[in-house]
Order: C-alpha cells, then structure tokens, then sequence
C-alpha cells in the first residue's frame, strides 16, 4: 500500500469529477453519521464553508489536480506526520 502525503489545510484543488475548485480545511475526518474517516473535508472555493451541507468529503486518491498548496511550517509537519501515523 502506498503511503501517501496528506496536503496541508488552505490547500485548494480539484477531484475527479467535480468541476468547481475546493479548500481543503481538515484532515482525517469522520463524515457525520457514518464511520467512514476520509482524508480530507473540504469547501467550495474561492466561496468557503457556506454550511455543513456543502462540505465535500473526499480522500487524497481522488484528487485530480493541486491548484495551490497551503502553507506550511515546523508546526504543520510534526502534526501532519502524526495523522500520518494513526
């Protein structure tokens, strides 16, 4: 199984699809009434989290493209690595 780099928060992409561009905003999430833990919730972008019934849960597989990669630092590493590990 290949290991795969979660993106950092901030983060706005596209996924297969899905036409509009989304901003990444969590890792690691569970999906509200399921068990399902996706690698990432996001929101529209550039409109941002409008309510929770616009949030798009999705996992790293099925992004298609990185238009922007969120900004990272020491503190977003350590913690990146530690979702990594679970």
């Amino acid at each position: 199984m290949k290991k795969i780099d979660l993106l950092p928060i901030g983060s706005v992409v596209t996924v297969k699809g899905l036409e509009k561009k989304l901003m990444i905003y969590g890792r690691k999430q569970k999906r509200g009434g399921t068990n399902e833990i996706y690698d990432y919730v996001a929101c529209m972008y550039p409109e941002g989290n409008i309510s929770s019934q616009y949030n798009f849960f999705f996992n790293h597989k099925d992004i298609d493209k990185v238009i922007f990669r969120g900004y990272e630092d020491e503190e977003e590493r350590f913690f990146r690595l530690q979702l990594l590990s679970m």
